[in-house]
């Protein structure tokens, strides 16, 4: 896999698939390993993607210091990406946590974004909210699942703020638009992805200052993609709506039937409706 420099001597790897004009892809978790995007369902057959693995993720090196991954930070690692190679302008997909580091990156170099796909955003970078009850509506949609009591009481002790390793496990299906094995084994294989001690920092004080980035947003000249899942309880389709909202040009995709990872859930109608905006 191909390598750059951060601009504190980290060395930060990517991995590149695909034809097609680049798009620069930044995966979520926060701070998993770029392998569980696989090939975003044959967007590789538009674009070519080129797949950043965040400092201390995947193939790229753990950094000298720790406060490194704060996600404001992590700005000048996809800058310097972009410097390495070459481009003007960038092309660029986040995904989930991935947005906040996208938009953050739209806020401090405007001139060097193109077009923008924020899948299933995160909130935490603009503020905007995501209630209980938005979570509690979004969940219902699956209450004819054969797991769906035990999951939504789960989720029921999360959004009443009492959170555990077991009921985050027992929630695990409202991320998937079909509980089928190959969910199952993506979402084994998350937990075996992420760096812990990244994840830790990423979102720490002083990472987001949404009063800050959403005018920055509103001043974004570029076309913005917000794709939602119908089913994502962490992303809700209304919220998503809020996220649209911020910027002048942005459209946002509500995917039927999908969760957290559209992708996957329905390849053909991910890519059409991605390629279509970058197009």
């Amino acid at each position: 896999m191909p390598t750059f420099s951060a601009p504190d001597g980290t060395e930060l790897s990517y991995r590149v698939t695909g034809d097609g004009p680049p798009l620069v892809c930044l995966p979520g978790g926060p701070m998993q390993d770029s392998v569980y995007l696989g090939d975003l369902g044959g967007l590789t057959a538009h674009r070519q993607l080129i797949v950043l693995d965040l400092r201390g993720t995947g193939r790229s090196a753990h950094p000298a210091d720790d406060t490194s991954y704060r996600c404001d930070r992590l700005v000048d690692d996809v800058e310097a990406l972009r410097e390495h190679l070459g481009l003007a302008r960038v092309d660029l997909l986040g995904h989930s946590a991935g947005t906040n580091l996208a938009v953050l990156y739209a806020a401090r170099h405007p001139e060097r974004v193109g077009r923008l796909a924020l899948i299933t955003p995160s909130v935490m970078a603009v503020g905007v909210p995501v209630t209980g009850d938005d979570r509690r509506g979004t969940a219902l949609l699956r209450k004819e699942e054969p797991w769906f009591p035990e999951a939504f009481a789960a989720l029921e002790t999360v959004v009443e703020g009492r959170p555990s390793a077991d009921a985050f496990r027992a929630i695990a299906p409202f991320w998937y638009g079909r509980w089928d094995e190959e969910a199952r084994a993506h979402q084994r294989a998350a937990d075996a992805q992420r760096n812990t001690v990244a994840a830790a920092v990423y979102g720490s004080e002083g990472a987001f200052e949404p009063e800050v980035t959403r005018p920055a947003l509103a001043r974004h000249a570029g076309p913005v993609l917000v794709l939602a899942g119908e089913y994502d309880l962490n992303s809700p389709p209304g919220a998503m709506a809020g996220v649209a909202g911020l910027f002048p040009d942005a459209r946002l995709v509500v995917q039927p039937g999908a969760g957290h990872f559209p992708w996957l859930d329905d390849a053909g109608r991910f890519v059409a409706a991605t390629a279509a905006f970058l197009a």
